[in-house]
């Protein structure tokens, strides 16, 4: 079964599942926040904790460090923020966001390819593993995250999909 080899497969990271569809989206000066040894174009500014967890593939990280508080970069400064499977395992999802959208560019896009909790926490159960304890949220899903940005009144959603891959949903939302 598919399920069962994706599940197996050490190699193959959560941004290689979304790359085809959002790398369009991640061009000219950005980030990859949590980019786990994988990021989403070659040229990504690749941050993510200072101590590597995964390692997909051969490639530097260029900022070791927490990324609620993108301190290395200046309002309005990045052309784009991509991060997979990161945001889920942040308290206050609100101020990450807003942090997040605080680097960006207006015209820039904030790139976003998160877990379903609900959906992925069933699969869990399927495959009788535990969920991941770092998942804070357990309603985290599109909805949640689009309920937040709705108290940002500069911020615009161009793509959104629901489901993708087994458990994900893909959402990209402009700095305007």
């Amino acid at each position: 079964m598919l399920l069962k080899s994706i599940f197996k497969t050490k190699s193959i990271s959560e941004t290689s599942k979304a790359r085809n569809s959002l790398q369009k989206f991640c061009v000219g000066d950005g980030l990859d926040i949590g980019y786990g040894g994988d990021p989403i174009v070659k040229t990504a500014i690749c941050i993510d904790l200072p101590e590597r967890y995964a390692r997909y593939k051969e490639h530097p990280q260029h900022i070791h460090g927490d990324a609620k508080h993108l301190k290395w970069f200046c309002d309005n400064s990045l052309d784009y923020v991509y991060s997979s499977h990161v945001l889920e395992d942040f308290e206050d999802t609100g101020a990450v966001l807003n942090e997040w959208l605080r680097v960006l560019r207006p015209g820039g896009k904030l790139v976003l390819y998160l877990p379903d909790e609900q959906t992925y926490r069933g699969l869990c159960q399927k495959q009788g593993k535990p969920p991941n304890v770092h998942h804070i949220h357990e309603n985290f899903s599109i909805s949640y995250v689009k309920d937040i940005l709705k108290k940002n009144q500069n911020v615009k959603i161009v793509h959104e999909d629901f489901p993708c891959g087994i458990y994900s949903f893909e959402l990209v939302i402009e700095k305007i």
